[in-house]
Formats: C-alpha cells, structure tokens, sequence
C-alpha cells in the first residue's frame, strides 16, 4: 500500500472534532485584484500576466508618470491567522481566534469565521490589496492598527483566567505573522514570564506553531531577539517554526548558519542548520513544488500535488501550516503531516477554498491515483 493510502487509512479513523486550538494573532481584509494591461472593448481586458511585467510598466515611468488600472475580484478573509483558522475550522473543531478583526464591531468579512469558531476581536483588522501575477503576487498591505495588538489588550479583552483555561486546554497555540506585528516579541516575553508558569505540564505537549511571515522588512536583531524567545516555550509546547523557501534562506542568513539564498535547492541542509541553532522541536520549510521538516533530530521531506494554474494562491502557505499542524495533532508521522500540508494547499489552490475532512481524504486518495 502506497503512504498516500496508509494516510487516508488512519485519517478515516480520526475525528479532528475532539482537537482545541488557539490561533491569533493578526486579521486583514484581502483584496484580490488583477491589473490591466489593455482594454480589449468596453467590457474586456488583458492582464498584466507577470511581476517581470509590471516592473517593466513601473520602470518605464520613471521620471515620467504612468496610470494602473486596477480590477477588485474578490473580497475575502486575510492575515496569515484567519486563513490558517479558517482552513482548520474546515474540520470543526473547537478552535478560538485572537486577533484583529474590527473594532468597535468585527468586519463582515469575518461574520463566517464568526460563526464557526469563538473569537476575540484586539483590534482595527488591516487591510491588503494582493496583486495577483501568474508568477506570484504582491501583498500591499495597511497595517498600522496592528500596533494595538498589545499583552495588556490581550487580558484586557479575553482577561487571564479564560486566557489560562484556553491554553491549559488548547493541542495548538499558534500565533502567525511575527514581522506586521510589532509587539508580538514583547507579548511571547509577557506570555512566558505571567501565564506559562500557571499551566499544566501535559505528558503529550501541546503544538506551539509559529510563522514569522516575511520578516526582511524587520531588523535582524529584532528577528534574531524573536528566535531566541521561541526555545522559552519548550518547558510547555513542541514548537515549530513554518517558512517557506525564501523565508527560510533569510532566517539562515540572519542567524549566519546558512549563507546562500534561496536559488540554492539544499533544503535538508538548511533545514538541519536551523533546526541546530534554534534549539525548537520542528522547522518547516515548504516550497511551491514540495516541503519538508526537521523534527526530533530526523529530516522528512515529501514531493507536493504542483499545479501550474492555480485559481488563487494568497493563502495557499496558510492552509498548508493549517495541514500539516492538523496532522501532527492527530498524532501523524512527520512526513504524513507533510502530505497533509500539501494536500490541503494543494485543493485550496485548485478550488479558491479550502476542503472539508472529506474532501481533504478524496483529494489525498485522487493524488494517490494521479487523477489531480
């Protein structure tokens, strides 16, 4: 039996009903939006295909001046914690949501994450207009109410004793988008020193998942201050840090354990070299095409379902954090929760959404058949 029909063979006899999570910290709108090449008549148009592309119309105006039209396709839930909580809640489980997602109301983007988890609103969500290319995309973001997202907002709107019960409860604490948060450090530090000496230590730790998020607009100190605050959660949580490719070439450069960039292939290299100075349980590395981790010591790496014609890609690595964290809680080997990553982005791409329990089993058994 193939491993993609071991996997769908234990999934069928889990229930990620029974799993509790807590996911925070950031909340955007994302603005979906195609660019305009030429009008074709009134009613159609020719996109800017490429990033090549716009540069080449960007540079063209220097000294000069030049018009972009914009198209919005779609209005849709953002920020690295909404997507990854609501590709979770695809599953449903018990799953509570901290973050910034409108205040003094909750934006009506979120009323379907609202209905299907718990959630704590910090603050004024953000905004991003993501520029979608064949070749990737550019994420313009509107961020500056996520400086409200403070320790003290965090007892203040869900106070210590619900926070305490959450987390004592909770297989998953993940806190996403590290580098637009600013006082994200700050709050790990107040977290470490306040509240993890008050919770249980379980024979089975929890998962703390952490994803910096593009963090090269952030000093390296201050990345290198944020890493070294991750091995204080090892008392109480297995924690893994996600990158993907680019992401993890940065981090091993910063750290100076690793000094290439990301045109290099050697992830089992870089992998093992994070995982050596980071002293954390796990590190993910998850390129377009495959991914792979370093955990306890031993290097897993898997081959992904690669679509060259993706219907939507914001969001695709978010539902990848939200697979393979889904299987490490369902008690999975490391390279099976790397299959389920990989399935849950690569269904999420193919079809704008991300899958139920269900369809994440089928698609896993059609990749099996190459039938996707």
């Amino acid at each position: 039996m193939s491993k993609k029909l071991e996997l769908v063979k234990k999934l069928k006899q889990k229930d990620p009903k029974q799993l509790n999570m807590v996911i925070g910290l950031d909340g955007f709108v994302d603005e979906i939006i195609h660019l305009v090449d030429k009008w074709v008549d009134k009613d159609n148009y020719t996109r800017i295909e490429t990033i090549g592309a716009l540069a080449t119309r960007i540079a063209k105006a220097s000294g000069l001046s030049t018009n972009i039209e914009l198209i919005p396709m779609q209005k849709k839930i953002g920020g690295n914690g909404p997507i990854m909580c609501n590709a979770l809640a695809m599953h449903q489980p018990s799953i509570t949501y901290i973050g910034a997602l409108g205040a003094p109301h909750i934006d009506d983007v979120f009323k379907e994450m609202v209905n299907k988890v718990n959630v704590y609103s910090l603050a004024i969500n953000g905004h991003t207009d993501a520029l979608e290319f064949h070749d990737g995309k550019l994420m313009l973001g509107k961020m500056a109410y996520l400086n409200d997202i403070t320790y003290e907002k965090l007892l203040d709107v869900v106070g210590e004793s619900q926070l305490l019960n959450l987390l004592s409860n909770a297989n998953m604490l993940a806190t996403v988008n590290w580098s637009m948060i600013p006082n994200m450090t700050d709050l790990w530090n107040k977290l470490i020193i306040h509240i993890l000496p008050q919770l249980p230590i379980h024979k089975n730790k929890p998962l703390f998942f952490v994803d910096l998020a593009d963090p090269e607009k952030r000093e390296n100190e201050d990345i290198i201050d944020a890493l070294n605050v991750l091995k204080l959660f090892n008392s109480h949580f297995n924690v893994i840090l996600g990158l993907n490719k680019k992401e993890a070439f940065d981090i091993g450069n910063v750290l100076g354990v690793y000094k290439t960039n990301e045109t290099s292939d050697h992830l089992k290299d870089l992998s093992q070299a994070l995982y050596n100075s980071l002293g954390i349980y796990g590190v993910v590395i998850h390129p377009v095409n495959k991914s792979c981790i370093t955990i306890e010591n031993t290097y897993y790496e898997e081959l992904g379902p690669y679509v060259s014609n993706p219907k939507l890609t914001t969001g695709a690595g978010d539902n990848f954090n939200a697979g393979l964290t889904l299987g490490l809680m369902l008690g999975l080997s490391p390279d099976e929760a790397l299959l389920m990553g990989m399935s849950t982005s690569g269904y999420y791409v193919r079809n704008a959404k991300s899958p139920t329990y269900k369809e994440l089993i089928e698609f896993i058994e059609l990749w099996d058949q190459n039938l996707i």
